[in-house]
């Protein structure tokens, strides 16, 4: 019945900080849609950011800032990502270790966007 996702919601206290972070530290870009809402794309998929006061609606049932786990698999080998993380001063709280992913086993770094979700970034093992 499902065959892929179209969008995720993240909840952030700070915009400004989180756009920061997912263009600069993880290379999204932002786009802007509707009546003053923000998007951040990446390859095929976005994440609809709601900054603290936004109205959306129908929305979780407890919209929270940082209570998200996500994982993304890198464009570029993980060693690149890792030194792109030490460049930009964002520290990794695990790894490199070997997970199961989806759909292969995956090796993955984790670190924190600034409202403290769980970012887990990684390449096939």
């Amino acid at each position: 019945m499902i065959r892929t996702f179209d969008h995720v919601v993240l909840t952030t206290a700070d915009l400004e900080r989180c756009l920061d972070f997912y263009t600069r530290v993880l290379g999204m870009r932002v786009e802007h849609y509707g009546k003053g809402r923000v998007a951040l794309a990446f390859g095929e998929h976005k994440f609809n950011v709601h900054p603290p006061g936004f109205d959306a609606g129908i929305k979780a049932r407890t919209p929270t800032p940082g209570s998200l786990d996500l994982c993304f698999l890198a464009d570029r080998p993980l060693d690149e990502v890792i030194a792109q993380l030490k460049r930009e001063s964002v520290p990794i709280e695990e790894g490199p270790v070997v997970r199961t992913g989806a759909r292969y086993p995956i090796r993955s770094v984790y670190v924190r966007d600034p409202d403290g979700n769980l970012v887990e970034i990684s390449e096939k093992a």
